[in-house]
C-alpha cells in the first residue's frame, strides 16, 4: 500500500472539522478518566462507551473509539505514577520508576514526562503507520505458534534478567505467575486444574485481579504495616510540573529508541502494550549507562515504556485496518463495534473507503496533541491526590480496587482472591522479590501454553519447533543471551575492579 497523498490530506482536513475535533477531545477525556481507574483498562473503556457511537456515521465512530482507546492508554499510567496502581497491564512498567519519582516529590515531573513520552511514541508510530502499514502487516502474518511461543519466552526471560543479584528470586516470581495461569479448565482437554471444586475458578483468575491485588492492595498494606519512619514517607511536595534539562536529556533518546519496538510488538496480534512496555523497559536498562538507577526513580525508566506502549496501541490498528484482524483485546472490541456500525475493516478498506482510513490515521496524530494538552492541564488536579491524608487516601484506593475487581466478574469470590494477592504482594515487597516477572507471567502464561502445545503438535517435537523459522531461532538465541549475558558482564566487571 503506497501512500495516497490526496486521500491523506483530505483525511487530515476532515479530522480537523469541528465535529471530529469534538469527538477526539471527548473520547480522549473519557478514556483518560476511565483508564485511571484500577481494572478498567482501554478494552473496558471502549466497551463501556460504545453506546455513545449509536447513530453516528462510521468515520466519526471510529475516531471516537480510537480517541477513547488512546486516552485510556494515557490514563492508565496516571494511577501507576501517583498510587502505584496500574490502570491495566500495559501501565505496569510505569510503576517501576514513576512511583519512586512520586515518593521523591517529583509527581508533577513524572506525569509530564509520561505525557511527553506518550506523545513521542505515538507520533513515531503514526509515521510508521503511514509508510509501513502493508509490509508490516504481511510480516506479522509470518508469526505462527512457534514464533509466538519463543517471543513470549524471550519477554519473560528479559524481565527476569532485570533482577540483578536476585535472579533466583526473579525465577521464583515468574514460576508463581505461571502456576496461577494453570488454574481453570484446560481449553484443549477440558480438564479442571487446581479449581478445588469451586466453579468460579473454572474460568481461571483474571490477571487484572492479580495486578490490582499485588500493586494496589499490597502497597496499601505495606504502607500501613511497614512504613513507620518519617524519612520513608512520601514527600508532601509534589514538585514542579516542568521537567529538568537533565531529565529531558536522559529520556529523549530512550523515547525515540523504544517507540519502534513498541510499534512492532503492537502489530503482532495478541501481543499488546504489556509485552511492548516490558521489553522496552528491560532493553533500555541493559543499554543505559545508569541502569543501576532503574527502579529508583530513573526518568528514562518511566519514559521508555510509556513511549513504547503508546506506540504499541497505534501498531495494533495496522492488522485491524489492513486485514480485519484485531491486534489487541481493545481493537477486538473496536472491530465488533465497527461491524455493528456497518464498517468492515480489511484489505479493501484503503481502496474502497480511503477517506475513512486516512481520516482516522490523521485523527490519531491530532488526538496525540489533544491528549497532551488534556493531561498537562489535569496534572494540577491529579497531584492533589497526594495531599490527601493517608487515613483517607488508603481506604479510597482499597474502595477503587474492590470496585475495579467486582466489575471484572461480578463475583464476591474475586474479593477473597484480591486480598490473597494483596498479602502476596506485601510479602514479596518485604522479602525483596521482584513483582514484574509474576505479573507478566500471569498476563501471557495462557497464551504461551496454548502456542507451545499447538507448535509442539504441528512441528512434531521441540527441536523441529525451535528450527521452524529464522524468527524462532532469533528469539531462542535472545532468550539464552538475556539470561546469561547479565551474569557474564557482572563477573567481567568484578574482575576488572579487583585487578
Amino acid at each position: 500500500m503506497g501512500v495516497d497523498w490526496n486521500s491523506f490530506f483530505e483525511g487530515f482536513m476532515t479530522a480537523l472539522s469541528f465535529q471530529n475535533l469534538l469527538f477526539i477531545f471527548l473520547g480522549g477525556l473519557l478514556g483518560t478518566i476511565v483508564g485511571m481507574l484500577p481494572g478498567l483498562g482501554p478494552a473496558t473503556a471502549v466497551a463501556v462507551l460504545i453506546p455513545i457511537t449509536f447513530g453516528m456515521d462510521s468515520t466519526s465512530a471510529l475516531i471516537l473509539l480510537g480517541a477513547i482507546y488512546y486516552g485510556a492508554m494515557y490514563g492508565g499510567s496516571r494511577s501507576s505514577i501517583l498510587l502505584n496502581t496500574p490502570g491495566d497491564g500495559s501501565a505496569i512498567a510505569a510503576t517501576f520508576d514513576g512511583y519512586p519519582m512520586t515518593r521523591k516529590g517529583q509527581a508533577g515531573q513524572a506525569l509530564t514526562l509520561a505525557t511527553l513520552a506518550s506523545l513521542i511514541g505515538g507520533t513515531v508510530a503514526i509515521a510508521g503507520f503511514v509508510f509501513l502499514a502493508n509490509p508490516l502487516a504481511s510480516f506479522a502474518l509470518q508469526f505462527g505458534p512457534a514464533e509466538y511461543f519463543f517471543l513470549l519466552i524471550f519477554t519473560l526471560s528479559a524481565v527476569v534478567s532485570l533482577s540483578k543479584g536476585n535472579m533466583i528470586k526473579g525465577f521464583v516470581s515468574m514460576l508463581l505467575g505461571l502456576i496461577v495461569t494453570t488454574i481453570g479448565v484446560d481449553s484443549q482437554s477440558g480438564v479442571y486444574r487446581f479449581t478445588f471444586g469451586n466453579p468460579h475458578l473454572s474460568e481461571g483468575i483474571d490477571f487484572l485481579v492479580v495486578i490490582i491485588g499485588v500493586y494496589a492492595v499490597g502497597e496499601v498494606l505495606y504502607n500501613i504495616l511497614v512504613i513507620k519512619d518519617e524519612n520513608q514517607q512520601m514527600k508532601e511536595d509534589v514538585g514542579n510540573s516542568w521537567i529538568t534539562k537533565e531529565q529531558w536529556s536522559r529520556s529523549f533518546w530512550p523515547m525515540i529508541r523504544q517507540a519502534p519496538i513498541g510499534f512492532l510488538v503492537g502489530i503482532l496480534p495478541g501481543a499488546g502494550g504489556s509485552i511492548a512496555s516490558m521489553i522496552s523497559y528491560t532493553t533500555e536498562q541493559q543499554v543505559s549507562k545508569k541502569g543501576e538507577e532503574f527502579g529508583k526513580g530513573a526518568p528514562e525508566g518511566l519514559a521508555s515504556p510509556e513511549s513504547s506502549n503508546n506506540a504499541a496501541s497505534v501498531g495494533a490498528f495496522i492488522p485491524l485496518l489492513t486485514m480485519g484482524i484485531p491486534g489487541s483485546g481493545t481493537t477486538a472490541v473496536i472491530l465488533g463495534a465497527l461491524i455493528m456500525l456497518g464498517l468492515q475493516p480489511g484489505p479493501m478498506l484503503f481502496q474502497n473507503q480511503p477517506e475513512v482510513a486516512w481520516t482516522f490515521i490523521n485523527s490519531l496524530f491530532i488526538g496525540n496533541i489533544v491528549l497532551v494538552i488534556i493531561n498537562i492541564l489535569l496534572i494540577g488536579l491529579l497531584v492533589r491526590i497526594l495531599k490527601t491524608p493517608p487515613q483517607i487516601l488508603y481506604p479510597i484506593i482499597l474502595v477503587l480496587a474492590f470496585i475495579g475487581t467486582y466489575t471484572l466478574g461480578y463475583s464476591i469470590i474475586d474479593f477473597f482472591i484480591l486480598m490473597i494477592f494483596g498479602v502476596i504482594g506485601l510479602l514479596m515487597k518485604i522479602l525483596n522479590i521482584p513483582v514484574a516477572p509474576l505479573i507478566l507471567a500471569v498476563i501471557i502464561g495462557n497464551m504461551m501454553e496454548q502456542n507451545f502445545r499447538m507448535a509442539f503438535v504441528s512441528h512434531d517435537g521441540f527441536l523441529q519447533m525451535l528450527t521452524a523459522s529464522p524468527i524462532s531461532i532469533l528469539f531462542a538465541v535472545l532468550t539464552v543471551a538475556s539470561v546469561f549475558l547479565p551474569a557474564l558482564f557482572s563477573r567481567l566487571s568484578k574482575g576488572r575492579t579487583e585487578s
